[in-house]
């Protein structure tokens, strides 16, 4: 009982404090919800925290309450969906509330100002890193040349064709999903 019990205060302090902590949206709270899923706590590994990143970019709404959600679901079923997702927001929903009477007074102030463009660059080099991070596992997992055309298609395919990134994503998911099945057919091969 005291491992259920423990798993629940992880959930919600994990949750907490990227809820706290996660400035500037959901692509600045991933890099911190990676890390307590992934680093931390290990409930996922890379591969399935990058394939839920995936799912989650492709499905409506928020990204980082989806991975709240689906971390909360994946550990401890519904209730965990329900107090992962409420640890997540109720640091943000409390904030507003109680800095909204204080948006006259902080509009003009110079601190402010600063302090905001202090945190962009850290937010922009953590988003960075984990492109990096994924862009190195593609080289590792498919080789130098195909990791870099599927890099520049899916570049043409956002930035040139102007596709939306969900239907990118599942593009590249259908992709992953052939090229895994033809990886374990060849090693069902290898080993009869």
């Amino acid at each position: 009982m005291k491992s259920i019990h423990k798993e629940y205060v992880q959930l919600a302090v994990a949750m907490f404090r990227t809820g706290i902590l996660g400035y500037g949206g959901g692509p600045s709270v991933i890099p911190l919800i990676r890390h307590d899923a992934v680093s931390r706590y290990h409930w996922l590994n890379d591969d399935e925290f990058g394939e839920t990143l995936a799912i989650a970019n492709a499905l409506p709404g928020p990204i980082a309450t989806k991975m709240a959600a689906y971390l909360g679901y994946k550990l401890r079923g519904i209730r965990g969906a329900v107090l992962s997702v409420l640890a997540h927001i109720l640091p943000s929903c409390a904030a507003m509330i109680i800095l909204l009477s204080a948006v006259n007074i902080l509009a003009g102030s110079k601190v402010v100002a600063g302090m905001i463009a202090g945190v962009s660059p850290v937010i922009a080099v953590m988003l960075g890193m984990m492109a990096y991070e994924f862009a190195h596992k593609a080289y590792k997992g498919l080789g130098r040349w195909l990791a870099a055309g599927f890099i520049l298609l899916a570049l043409v395919l956002l930035e040139v064709l102007h596709l939306h990134p969900a239907i990118v994503i599942v593009l590249f998911l259908g992709y992953g999903t052939v090229h895994y099945r033809l990886l374990a057919r060849n090693k069902k091969g290898e080993s009869i």
